[in-house]
């Protein structure tokens, strides 16, 4: 049987939508079996998502959609290459309808789309799971939505039965990959090994250039080439579940033993048992071998049974955060930006907590007390620009600090500028696992 070939699209929601093109032009030339994945979920981008079909029932999915497959979707319908991607978000009936109307507006045939569901638990029912197994119960008043992440099964059974696009929205990410692999090679549903092997070949793809020396790079010590047009992945998956990693030709990017074992461990906590809905992978026993330029394997991967639960997260409304920043420059321009600093913090004491940086003296190894920054002798940097951030539970309070920082333009100390503020809603979540059973996944040919 052909060797399939799948390729990632996207690695994250907001990611490049060009990467695509090179990847699709590469499995044409490739020739055989093939799919293309768009991996668009992040934790929070899926809740933000329910916001948004909240304010517009007929949004909800992934805002990129049409840029991403704008480029690539005829070649891939003429070539059969098939197309699976999670961007259905909170709202992959309304995706499906988008990507008919994106094929008919190109002068394409209609094209069948299988659409997965199941996993969201923001009604009633989701609810009522969700009250019995979040630890403290379920906050009814600021509750804003909960999916449970589904496997790969039913993603495999809509290629099988036709489907040329798969819309999902909440799956785990290897699940992507795992699908069209079952699709293809007709592995059962209790073949760990081999799922086991597809899922890791879905691990290494699920973040795009990560895999590929983007999230690798490091000058002097872990060059890349060309990361100005950095390639993204493709796996040749082996009906042993084995695969080898390269990239779509022409690109820069490196894909060697060091970056696929990188990404091999990406959020990992135990090698040993890494859980997904489809498999229990175990990583202890596998290999990285290069075969040649850009050319990695990847195999000995184990797999043991699945668990009985699924993870569910639920979101709620954390309140509102708000960030202010202004520069100042020149002779004693730490000395200024630090008296503006004390100054947002008199002004705001008992109002909010903030956390203050100055830009080019102390922000990404700061804390949120201040100690480190207040530890720090007194120098005298001349580009600072000083960053004021809070949260609260109401707008009211952000708001404020949001004027505080504007008014000094004119309320000193001299010579800031560039003021920028923002306010958005914030999110918290909570994880627990519900048994499979309660939350069967669904899919359907649209």
């Amino acid at each position: 049987m052909d060797t399939l070939a799948v390729g990632c699209g996207a690695g994250f929601s907001g990611d490049r939508t060009d990467a695509a093109a090179p990847v699709v032009r590469t499995l044409v030339q490739r020739g055989g079996p093939a799919a293309l994945v768009f991996e668009n979920l992040a934790e929070r981008t899926l809740a933000l998502q329910h916001l948004a079909r909240r304010r517009d029932p007929a949004l909800g999915y992934e805002p990129l959609l049409v840029e991403e497959l704008r480029p690539v979707l005829a070649d891939c319908l003429r070539h059969g290459i098939t197309i699976v991607g999670n961007f259905g978000a909170a709202n992959p009936e309304g995706a499906a309808a988008v990507i008919r109307q994106l094929a008919g507006e190109l002068g394409l045939p209609a094209p069948r789309i299988g659409v997965v569901g199941g996993d969201d638990l923001s009604d009633a029912r989701g609810r009522a799971l969700l009250r019995e197994r979040l630890e403290g119960g379920l906050d009814e008043a600021r509750f804003v939505c909960a999916n449970a992440y589904q496997g790969a099964q039913e993603i495999a059974d809509a290629i099988r039965a036709g489907a040329q696009v798969v819309v999902t929205g909440r799956v785990a990410d290897p699940s992507l990959v795992l699908g069209p692999a079952m699709a293809h090679y007709g592995w059962d549903a209790r073949d760990w090994d081999r799922l086991a092997g597809g899922t890791m070949a879905g691990h290494l793809l699920e973040c795009g250039a990560q895999v590929t020396g983007g999230y690798f790079a490091d000058p002097g010590k872990k060059d890349v080439p060309g990361m100005e047009d950095v390639g993204f992945p493709i796996a040749e998956i082996a009906e042993d579940g084995s695969c080898i990693v390269g990239k779509a030709a022409g690109t820069g990017g490196l894909v060697d033993a060091r970056t696929v074992k990188e990404q091999l461990l990406y959020e990992v906590h135990d090698p040993a048992a890494y859980v997904t809905p489809d498999v229990v992978a175990d990583l202890t026993q596998a290999t990285v071998t290069e075969l040649g330029r850009d050319r990695v394997r990847l195999s000995g991967v184990k797999g043991h049974a699945r668990t009985p639960t699924l993870k569910a997260l639920a979101f709620f409304d954390g309140g509102w955060l708000g960030e202010a920043e202004i520069s100042y420059a020149g002779p004693n321009a730490e000395a200024r930006a630090r008296l503006a600093m004390d100054m947002m913090r008199k002004r705001l004491e008992g109002v909010l907590p903030l956390r203050c940086d100055l830009i080019g003296v102390s922000s990404i190894l700061g804390d949120d007390a201040g100690e480190l920054l207040a530890g720090l002798p007194k120098g005298d940097a001349r580009d600072v620009r000083l960053r004021v951030a809070g949260r609260h539970e109401e707008a009211a309070p952000v708001e404020r600090l949001l004027r505080e920082v504007t008014a000094l333009w004119t309320g000193g100390p001299a010579g800031g500028g560039g003021v920028r503020t923002a306010r958005r809603q914030r999110l918290s979540s909570r994880a627990c696992l519900v048994p499979r059973e309660l939350v069967p996944a669904t899919w359907r040919i649209a």
